[in-house]
């Protein structure tokens, strides 16, 4: 296949950039390197099977030649960068949908999103199952991005439903692996980073809320099996191993061997109490289901953030 993957420079779409030309197709990655980072997609420069395109999504896109199938992963996804540049993230979720649903329709390519587990919001039932409508509030400072990905999940129902497109909605839980920014913001990069430095690990609220972790090469095989599905309705690709936060930092205080203090701060606004897929619609479909452990997958990420520390 001829693939556009928009965000192709970020963590997880350079991950899937890289999948999918070991598949044996061609990729033309799209950035804007807002969040992305050029250093994610270095070593396919000069591969024949790839591509970079250097362009801001929500302004017109034109790709010469066959395309095959559209991936629309461009958009913030830390809480960091979506606080910090609000208007751009709600646009990259609305008008940059829209144009890469008018591309995947130009080229009559499969359309798919990457929506995520915060269209649940603060949720009110756990695990979060797909016919969940979900608890956000829309003009809290999350909004922004939970909002975004609402509408971009219901402007690709309307065009599916409209113009008889095959598309694919990903709801994507909390996910972590190598070429996660340092300060990213999200709970893994900021355990990892303060534990290695040996810096007061700092746990929001009294560390009792909850996250389901998955591993980035388990999500990127969950995501090419959905993109060659013929699934059109939302479905959850996460790991359904949940554990509380304070969990999580006295886990990887002890995986880094590192004497940090683990401290509380006060919960940010909104910040979900529980977060948790039920996959029983993609183990069921898709006959996909996580097989990396929390362990395991801090063991291979772990290196990558010491590296990285290093060179900064």
């Amino acid at each position: 296949m001829k693939v556009l993957i928009t965000g192709g420079a970020g963590f997880l779409g350079s991950h899937i950039t890289d999948y999918m030309i070991k598949q044996g197709h061609h990729v033309t990655c799209m950035d804007n390197l807002v969040t992305g980072s050029k250093e994610n997609i270095q070593h396919l420069f000069g591969n024949p099977q790839f591509s970079f395109v250097n362009q801001d999504v929500t302004n017109f896109i034109h790709v010469p030649g066959k395309i095959d199938a559209v991936l629309h992963f461009a958009s913030p996804a830390s809480p960091v960068d979506y606080l910090k540049i609000p208007i751009p993230t709600l646009k990259v979720g609305s008008l940059g949908t829209h144009k890469t649903l008018g591309l995947a329709k130009e080229k009559k390519a499969i359309f798919m999103i990457a929506s995520t587990s915060e269209v649940y919001g603060d949720p009110l039932i756990n695990p979060q199952n797909e016919k969940y409508w979900g608890n956000v509030n829309p003009v809290g400072p999350r909004g922004v991005y939970d909002e975004a990905k609402r509408f971009a999940e219901a402007m690709t129902m309307a065009y599916h439903r409209y113009h008889k497109m095959p598309v694919r909605i990903l709801r994507i839980f909390n996910t972590y692996g190598p070429r996660m920014r340092l300060k990213d913001g999200r709970a893994i990069p900021n355990f990892v980073t303060q534990a290695i430095k040996g810096s007061p690990i700092t746990v929001y609220g009294d560390g009792s809320q909850t996250r389901s972790l998955c591993y980035v090469d388990d999500l990127v095989r969950g995501i090419y099996k959905l993109l060659l599905s013929n699934m059109n309705e939302p479905v959850n690709i996460g790991n359904p191993e949940e554990i509380t936060l304070m969990e999580l930092a006295e886990t990887v205080k002890s995986l880094v061997k590192s004497k940090s203090k683990i401290v509380l701060k006060p919960l940010p606004v909104d910040d979900p109490k529980v977060r948790c897929p039920d996959i029983t619609l993609a183990k069921k479909s898709l006959k996909w289901e996580p097989q990396v452990s929390l362990k395991e997958g801090l063991a291979k990420t772990i290196p990558y953030f010491r590296k990285a520390l290093k060179e900064s």
